[in-house]
C-alpha cells in the first residue's frame, strides 16, 4: 500500500539526491486540472513564483512543485523543471505557447566547504526521475543535507530529511510531502520527542546561523477545493507544523505550506482540514526517523 502523497491519483514525485555535496532537489508533479494555495509563516523563506497562488491571482493552477537546497543559489533548479514541462507542452496558455508555473521553496544547506548547489541540470533529472511509486524518504532529494535543533547549540545539531504520509477521508486521499530543516526540535503529533529537547524549548543557544532553518510541506488531495478552502488546509498545515516541531515559525526559519487539489471527489472541507494536519505531522516525523542510520537506506542516487 502506497502511504504517501503519490497515494494521491496523478501526482508523481521525483529525487536528484547528491550524496558528495549533501544536497538535493525534489520535485513533485501535479495531473490538471488543480487549483493550488500557499501559506508562508517563517521569517526567512526564499521562493519564486509563490505570488502567484495569492488570492485574486488570475492563474490557478501548477504543473510543478520544486523543493531544493542550495538556498537562493537552488532555485536555479526550477528552470531545468520548466525546460522539461515546456518540452512536455505542459504550462499556462499564451499565445505563444504554454509557460509553465513552477513554485520553487528552498532551505538552507549550504554551509559546506564547496559551495556546490543544485541547479537547472539537477532540477531536469529531478524532473525526469518522477515517478507515481511511493516516495522515497530520508536524506533523499531537498531532505539530503537537512538538520534539526540548531536551537539548543551545535552539539544538538542532528540529521534530518524527507518525509511523506497519507490520509483518507472517506473515499478522498490527502498526502504530505515534508522536507524538515528546522532550528527547532521535533516531536509526534502525540507529543513523543524524536530529536531530544523539551516540548517547551526555553531560550535559544548564543549561536544560531541566521537565515539557516526551514520546514517545507506540501499537501495534495483528489478532492475538489477551490482556493480560498485550499489556504485552510495550508493553515492547518501549518498548525501541524507548530505543533511538532519546538519552536518553529522564528526570526530563522522559512516554514512554508502548500496545498493542491488535483480531483472532483467531494469532501467536507473541514475533514480535509484536519486531514492535512495529521498527514503533515505524520510526513514531519518521517522525515527525521526515515533520516536514521538504523532506518531504511535510501541515501542512494535515482
Amino acid at each position: 500500500m502506497n502511504g504517501t502523497i503519490t497515494a494521491v491519483p496523478g501526482v508523481e514525485v521525483g529525487h536528484w539526491t547528491s550524496e558528495e555535496h549533501r544536497t538535493g532537489v525534489t520535485v513533485a508533479v501535479f495531473p490538471e486540472p488543480n487549483a493550488a494555495a500557499t501559506e508562508i509563516r517563517g521569517a526567512a523563506p526564499g521562493s519564486r513564483e509563490t505570488a502567484l497562488l495569492a488570492p485574486g491571482m488570475r492563474v490557478q493552477q501548477i504543473q510543478a512543485l520544486v523543493f531544493t537546497g542550495g538556498s537562493a543559489f537552488g532555485m536555479a533548479a526550477a528552470d531545468g523543471v520548466v525546460r522539461e514541462l515546456a518540452a512536455d507542452g505542459r504550462g499556462h496558455p499564451t499565445r505563444n505557447g504554454p509557460v509553465p508555473i513552477v513554485p520553487v521553496v528552498v532551505i538552507y544547506d549550504l554551509d559546506r566547504p564547496s559551495g556546490f548547489h543544485p541547479g537547472a541540470p539537477e532540477g531536469a533529472l529531478a524532473y525526469r526521475n518522477r515517478s507515481p511509486a511511493p516516495v522515497r524518504q530520508g536524506r533523499v532529494g531537498a531532505g539530503r543535507g537537512a538538520t534539526t535543533s540548531q536551537w539548543r547549540g551545535a552539539a544538538a545539531v542532528q540529521p534530518s530529511g524527507l518525509g511523506s504520509a497519507r490520509v483518507e477521508v472517506g473515499a478522498a486521499t490527502v498526502g504530505v510531502l515534508a522536507v524538515v530543516n528546522a532550528v527547532g526540535d521535533v516531536f509526534t503529533l502525540e507529543g513523543a520527542p524524536l530529536t531530544g529537547g523539551e516540548m517547551v524549548p526555553g531560550q535559544p543557544a548564543s549561536a544560531i546561523t541566521p537565515h539557516a532553518n526551514t520546514t517545507l510541506a506540501v499537501v495534495a488531495t483528489d478532492a475538489r477545493l477551490e482556493r480560498n478552502d485550499l489556504f485552510r488546509l495550508c493553515v492547518r498545515s501549518q498548525d501541524a507544523v507548530a505543533a511538532c516541531i519546538r519552536p518553529a515559525h522564528t526570526r530563522y526559519d522559512g516554514d512554508s505550506a502548500f496545498a493542491v487539489s488535483c480531483g472532483e471527489l467531494m469532501a467536507d472541507p473541514d475533514a480535509l482540514g484536519e486531514a492535512a494536519f495529521v498527514a503533515t505531522g505524520r510526513a514531519i516525523a518521517a522525515a527525521v526517523t526515515g533520516a536514521r542510520p538504523s532506518g531504511p537506506d535510501r541515501n542512494e542516487n535515482p
